[in-house]
């Protein structure tokens, strides 16, 4: 289960993650201490995802156009890997559940999100 906090800011934070849960069936109270000191804040418009039967691999990073393009080719976009993320599959669980949550609250507020470019819908 994953519980909602509040941060200082007043913007919503989900936490996820076994300290998260309960025991057999039943809620457990802990407390949640975060240690933020080694946090590093990185942009991502891009991800590739690798997965063996144990883990999966999350590669975070930015598309842009190739820097260096060879004479006569086409357009190339590179993909600039910042930062990987190995989880588990129980955890990978977790955080789709978190995150569909946070885009039907976002949808239901602002609109559907495009995910594709294009024009924007108009605002409701």
């Amino acid at each position: 289960m994953s519980e909602e906090m509040q941060t200082g800011e007043g913007q919503g934070m989900q936490m996820g993650g076994a300290a998260a849960t309960g025991q057999a069936g039943g809620q457990q109270s802990v407390q949640l201490l975060l240690d933020e000191r080694e946090m590093r804040t990185t942009f991502a418009n891009a991800y590739r995802i690798h997965h063996t039967a144990e883990e999966v691999v999350l590669d975070f990073g930015f598309n842009m156009a190739n820097p260096n393009p060879q004479g006569g080719q086409q357009q190339q976009l590179l993909f600039k890997v910042t930062d990987r993320v190995i989880m588990s599959y129980p955890s990978v669980k977790r955080l789709t559940i978190s995150l569909q949550q946070l885009v039907r609250r976002y949808e239901q507020q602002f609109g559907e999100i495009q995910t594709q470019p294009g024009p924007k819908p108009a605002a409701r």
